[in-house]
């Protein structure tokens, strides 16, 4: 799943991001990579702070 995510999503322009609190809302989190790959692009980006929230957690198999 983590290999799926690497690369499918950009931060937008750093100016929009730099220095600012952010939450990440995700519906279900399965494996977190998704809202991992999220977390280290807008960190890039140079955000201040991310938390996440998610609706539902898929029990493992």
């Amino acid at each position: 799943r983590a290999e799926n995510v690497r690369g499918a999503f950009d931060a937008p322009d750093r100016t929009a991001v730099e220095g600012r609190r952010l939450l990440l809302i995700d519906d279900l989190a399965t494996t977190g990579a998704t809202l991992e790959e999220c977390g280290r692009i807008l960190r890039r980006a140079g955000a201040a702070s991310i938390a996440a929230l998610t609706l539902a957690r898929a029990s493992p198999a």
